[in-house]
């Protein structure tokens, strides 16, 4: 049964499915160009979808067959008006983009249509990317003379490789799915008519998976390589008591689907 999830936030709409939640940007007259209500609102709306005791995974799309065009540009004209307004703009795009990377369980960005600037970051800020064979992706800053915060120009090159991101930032031209996932950007790319239901087939089967690996995961991937054992410290000694691991081993031998 399908349970809408109560955003408090124009642009923002949210489900639950049994064990995945999605979170739909939901602007589609404006291509799910992203407001700052949406930046303001999205940890607080992760954070009721983190909450929710059925889930264990989230997809992340857009509306109208567009994942997002990207900042609402019209927006931004006001906010470089004023520096003190530039900086406290990009603290709220860091921070929204950081509460999705934070996310305690697996989420997939759905991607049809344009990825482009802020929601290209987003779908970067998700652990994985599904997307349609005609979806798009480009970071455009390089096109308005927008500098980017450290946060998410680190966290692209940490997935594509330095010179790809320099590629992407530097030309802000947008890229073709194929070539995305060959960039390292995009993990799986499909017919449009199928990617819902891969992303959703897939979705539930991370949900399916051990919390206790994903999480440790998760942490590891999320600091520096000197950083990684402490990360992953407290969820190893967390492991030895968690049924996670008797569980597993159970069901290989009994030739079952473990149940976590």
């Amino acid at each position: 049964m399908v349970e809408p999830v109560d955003t408090g936030v124009d642009g923002l709409r949210a489900r639950v499915d049994g064990a995945v939640a999605t979170l739909l940007l939901d602007r589609p007259e404006r291509r799910n160009a992203v407001t700052l209500a949406m930046w303001r609102g999205l940890p607080r709306v992760l954070d009721r979808l983190a909450a929710h005791p059925d889930v264990r995974s989230l997809l992340l799309t857009g509306a109208g067959g567009t994942f997002s065009a990207g900042a609402d540009i019209t927006e931004l004209t006001g906010v470089y008006a004023d520096p003190a307004q530039a900086d406290a703009y990009h603290a709220d795009n860091v921070a929204a983009e950081e509460a999705l990377a934070a996310f305690p369980h697996p989420t997939l960005a759905v991607v049809h249509g344009a990825c482009v600037g802020g929601g290209c970051q987003l779908a970067v800020a998700c652990d994985l990317r599904f997307a349609a064979e005609d979806a798009r992706f480009g970071i455009t800053p390089a096109k308005l003379g927008v500098v980017y915060p450290a946060v998410p120009t680190v966290r692209l090159a940490r997935l594509v490789g330095p010179a790809r991101a320099k590629y992407l930032l530097f030309s802000g031209e947008l890229v073709p799915a194929g070539r995305a996932e060959r960039y390292g950007l995009v993990e799986e790319v499909l017919p449009p008519a199928e990617l819902d239901a891969r992303a959703v087939e897939f979705a539930r089967l991370l949900a399916r998976r051990s919390p206790q690996t994903i999480g440790a995961v998760k942490a590891a991937l999320a600091v520096s390589p000197e950083r990684a054992g402490a990360a992953v410290a407290p969820w190893e000694r967390k492991s030895r008591l968690a049924p996670d691991v008797r569980e597993g081993l159970s069901a290989f031998l009994e030739r079952r689907e473990a149940q976590f």
